[in-house]
């Protein structure tokens, strides 16, 4: 599919939203659709025609957080108070604008610390979804395109959601009256969600009529051995809860004391613990020592370079399968041929931003 017109110049025209929605799924396509008025910008990720995310540009966090709080009185695991941890690691943190999509991170960063469950993600997603899409319909005028390449590419996907249905369920509920408000994220626009009702947007066909459920939270089934519902099984769930959160250990190896520095402060000290070194010789005893949870290793190291470092380190049973990265100025064919060789797990090109050093970390801890 070819880029959607204009945005980048920000010209503003007259847009139909359900026909800019049938186009990124008619033809099962994958990217990002991005609206943009003079309110905000909308963001819609799609993966073969299937909603994997949706975001309101002007209050990312706030839905994010609400419908955390309702979760957090049925999930055990979810403490009360999240929204406050979330916000000083993803929202307020040091960089964190530069991140395309924190509110995503924040829901990865939950499900590997066992706060929620990939099911209850897909479920958070949906309800954040159509929020979006509730306020996304009511556009009249504004500018867009289709990114064939999105932050999201790499990332875990939790759910891929049915937008016809999901487009279908605005629209009820604009007829019934629930939103009360085009405001996209007002204390209307959510009372009263109904959990297991969401599920019915991940089939491919219409539910069937349902009576009307009392406006609170079900209680959600944890656990695969007893299934809450057994005809959806979309989503591998936890085997069992957990309250211990790990602290993830990056080890840096890079010649260049303030890129360590830079990598060190971009990560918030709540999620990583980050060590550095400097000589790729003693950094090796260092790692055997550590096992950390990631490497960056850059490549161009005197006396034992990155790819020497790397097959040394896979050939010791226990780093045989450790995100290794390799950290370069450049990637050319014979790069990649010797990252390969040496099972390099991926690659960061200098100079990187903080979202790009997030995004690929969470890619590889996830």
């Amino acid at each position: 599919m070819k880029t959607l017109p204009i945005s980048r110049y920000r010209f503003f025209q007259k847009i139909q939203p359900l026909s800019l929605l049938k186009k990124i799924t008619s033809k099962s396509v994958t990217g990002c659709l991005q609206v943009f008025s003079t309110s905000g910008a909308w963001s819609i990720y799609i993966d073969e025609g299937k909603l994997i995310y949706a975001c309101y540009s002007e209050k990312m966090f706030e839905p994010l957080y609400r419908n955390l709080q309702r979760l957090s009185e049925q999930i055990s695991t979810l403490p009360c108070g999240i929204d406050a941890q979330l916000r000083a690691i993803f929202e307020t943190g040091a960089g964190s604008q530069t991140i395309p999509n924190p509110d995503y991170l924040a829901i990865c960063w939950l499900v590997n610390q066992k706060y929620i469950s990939p099911t209850e993600a897909a479920l958070l997603i949906e309800q954040l979804a159509l929020e979006v899409l509730d306020s996304f319909l009511n556009l009249e005028e504004g500018s867009y395109e289709f990114i064939p390449e999105s932050f999201l590419d790499d990332m875990p996907k939790f759910c891929h959601l049915n937008l016809r249905l999901l487009v279908e369920r605005c629209q009820k509920r604009g007829r019934d009256g629930v939103y009360q408000d085009s405001s996209p994220y007002t204390e209307s626009s959510s009372a009263g969600v109904n959990y297991q009702e969401l599920h019915s947007s991940f089939l491919h066909t219409k539910p069937k009529a349902q009576p009307k459920p009392e406006p609170q939270l079900p209680k959600i089934n944890r656990y695969p051995s007893q299934p809450a519902n057994p005809g959806h099984h979309n989503y591998q769930t936890n085997s069992s809860p957990s309250t211990e959160k790990k602290i993830y250990t990056i080890f840096c190896i890079d010649n260049s004391p303030a890129l360590l520095n830079v990598i060190k402060n971009s990560l918030d000290e709540q999620i990583f613990s980050v060590l550095g070194v400097t000589d790729s010789l003693k950094a090796l005893m260092e790692i055997l020592r550590t096992k950390p949870d990631i490497i960056l290793l850059n490549v161009d190291m005197p006396d034992l370079d990155g790819y020497e470092l790397c097959s040394l380190l896979r050939k010791h049973a226990y780093f045989k399968n450790t995100p290794i990265i390799m950290v370069t100025e450049k990637v050319s064919l014979i790069d990649r041929a010797k990252a390969k060789i040496v099972r390099a797990s991926g690659y960061l090109t200098k100079p990187f931003t903080q979202g790009d050093l997030m995004k690929i970390i969470f890619q590889h801890i996830m």
